[in-house]
């Protein structure tokens, strides 16, 4: 019998979201029903129901009675309360308004019957697709060919032909090369060289050696190697535009190998769902709590990590979020690790009381490893601790806030609170709001913008810098790089020509305000 929990790592989002898991994700799957709301209500237990003919809230009968038949989960189309399901005690699954009933029972019936059969099916992506290009690379090249990943093993390779060499064969049969080939390789500056750079690497016929002639030619991301392809001649020459074939090969096979390696596995894909889910405010604490092992009643934070512009941005961040994921379960066990919308977050749950400067000193750690293995900036962002796992989500709003600052170029450093940017912050908070609010702005000041727009632009930023300077003329001058006397002239002109009073307080932080827009 399989569980929820693997169901969920097999279809996986956008196919179906968890809303509400009452009983957690652990809850055994039996069976795949398909249920009509014009048929009897009836479920069984360990059944994964699909409601495939209501939506949203007409489908809450065959929610209840779901429950009181005691399966599982329940899948429907359409936003319907969470609360219908918690009531009734059984996990509910939203499923993609494009996606067909079909396929998802066929994912799930598969899940379901191949635990029946013994065993849990394979689920997630795999690369079958590195087999078919191997194959397509042997017909170019006239070879046998296999890819093999930085550890040397064996990732895919071409079908087996005549005259297979002793290196070939034991590196198939084993899935990675044998050591004492592999030494000589070394021995030889193979593996130097086609770690260096682009390029062929040609190795000459050993036959005392087993070893028959070769090409080869690494797979890199820009600097970085993922792996290389090996093309062994065999009856036959190989053709004549083999290694031009072979080196279009390797430039097609990195992007191939930067999504393989950057793929977590399903369970990991859940967790990292579960989170985006929470800290979207998708889900509620009680249904992540139980499957990470964590306390929905005790203080959580949530770090925000942005990754700056760098080459292989993608596999940067698959390192990172490892990074991450390491530092932080040897902070907390259950601490979650997800990206959302390109950046990584990183949820800290049960916290002890007075964390504070052991989070900030797990953050510095994590962006000083980070400098020193990945060679690129990153900037962590403290969202404040909240009461509760299911505050996270505004956790994750401070952080977000705090980055956007950092961003701003209000902190130098790497990392930062919002106690460490609270005024830029709220600043920025407040510009905002009185972007989007054209009816509390001052229409003087309006005129004041659109009067500069025409002539020049010199006036705005001259009475911007005299009030940031407190009213000092040299201090505004020096900031602007202009004689004084010219600072005192465009303030008087901006004066006539607005009409605004910046001897009065309040009109002077209104325009301070205003003109920052």
């Amino acid at each position: 019998m399989t569980s929820l929990r693997h169901v969920l790592a097999t279809l996986g989002e956008p196919l179906v979201e968890v809303v509400v898991a009452p009983h957690g994700l652990g809850v055994p799957v039996s069976d795949v029903v398909i249920l009509d709301p014009e048929d009897p209500l009836e479920a069984s237990p360990g059944d994964l129901v699909l409601v495939i003919g209501a939506r949203g809230r007409a489908a809450a009968p065959a929610i209840r009675a779901a429950g009181r038949g005691g399966a599982a989960a329940v899948a429907v189309k359409g936003a319907t309360g969470a609360d219908v399901a918690a009531d009734a005690g059984v996990a509910l699954l939203t499923v993609g308004t494009e996606a067909r009933w079909e396929q998802v029972e066929s994912l799930a019936r598969g899940v379901v019957e191949a635990a029946r059969a013994g065993g849990e099916a394979a689920s997630g992506e795999v690369l079958g697709d590195l087999f078919a290009l191997a194959q397509t690379i042997a017909t170019l090249t006239g070879g046998l060919v296999s890819i093999e990943d930085t550890a040397n093993r064996v990732l895919a390779y071409s079908r087996a032909g005549d005259e297979v060499d002793e290196l070939r064969r034991l590196s198939i049969l084993g899935r990675e090369g044998p050591e004492r080939y592999l030494a000589m390789l070394r021995e030889w500056g193979v593996y130097q060289r086609l770690r260096a750079g682009e390029g062929i690497v040609r190795i000459d016929e050993r036959p005392e050696l087993g070893i028959r002639r070769r090409i080869a030619a690494g797979i890199h991301a820009g600097k970085q190697p993922l792996g290389t392809i090996w093309v062994q001649e065999g009856a036959q020459p190989l053709t004549e535009r083999a290694e031009t074939a072979l080196l279009g090969a390797s430039r097609t096979l990195a992007p191939q190998l930067i999504r393989a390696r950057t793929l977590p596995s399903p369970e990991l894909r859940l967790r990292e769902d579960l989170l985006a889910s929470l800290l979207e405010g998708r889900l509620d604490a009680e249904s992540v709590a139980d499957d990470i092992g964590a306390d929905p009643s005790r203080p959580a934070q949530v770090l925000a990590f942005s990754l700056e512009r760098s080459d292989n941005r993608q596999l940067r961040r698959a390192e990172l979020v490892h990074l991450i994921a390491v530092h932080t379960a040897a902070y907390r066990r259950s601490a979650l690790v997800s990206v959302i919308g390109g950046r990584v977050y990183a949820l800290l749950p049960d916290l002890p009381e007075h964390s504070d400067a052991a989070v900030l000193a797990l953050a510095r750690e994590i962006a000083a490893t980070a400098r020193r293995h990945l060679d690129v900036p990153v900037r962590v962002a403290l969202g404040g601790v909240v009461p509760r796992l299911s505050d996270a989500a505004a956790s994750r709003g401070d952080a977000d806030r705090v980055l956007a600052a950092m961003a701003r170029g209000h902190w130098a450093a790497e990392v930062a609170s919002l106690a460490d940017v609270r005024a830029e912050v709220l600043l920025s908070e407040v510009l905002a709001y009185l972007g989007g609010q054209p009816r509390i702005r001052d229409p003087r000041l309006t005129a004041l913008t659109g009067h500069d727009a025409e002539h020049g632009g010199i006036l705005v930023p001259a009475v911007l810098a005299w009030l940031d300077a407190f009213g000092d003329v040299r201090a505004a001058a020096r900031a602007l790089n202009i004689h004084p006397n010219t600072v005192r002239y465009r303030v008087r002109r901006a004066t006539e020509v607005s009409g605004v009073d910046f001897d009065d307080p309040a009109q002077r932080i209104l325009t301070q305000l205003q003109l920052r827009l």
